[in-house]
């Protein structure tokens, strides 16, 4: 679902307060890291990932690998942190005003 900028906007703001609850480390993506990506998302629907890659393109590719994987939206990017939104099809929590 592509979202729309006034969407975007909107999730940004609730994203603000959020602390990121996932760290992706030197190892990269390991599976491990994707499952509790997944289970995050799944749960709270929109969350925070910190990315510890030094270089910014090996960062952008971790970030661009992740939401390709998991089928989520990039709402923001800010230094190491992204915020990523999938909505849950069986319990949404989020609703666009």
């Amino acid at each position: 679902m592509a979202l729309k900028n006034a969407q975007k906007k909107f999730l940004r703001g609730l994203a603000h307060d959020l602390n990121p609850v996932v760290m992706v480390a030197d190892r990269g993506l390991a599976p491990s890291v994707l499952k509790e990506i997944e289970i995050a998302l799944a749960h709270h629907e929109l969350i925070k990932v910190r990315v510890t890659a030094e270089d910014r393109e090996a960062r952008d590719a971790l970030i661009a690998e992740m939401v390709a994987t998991t089928g989520a939206e990039l709402i923001h990017k800010i230094g190491h942190v992204v915020s990523i939104w999938r909505r849950n099809p069986e319990q949404p929590r989020i609703e666009f005003p």
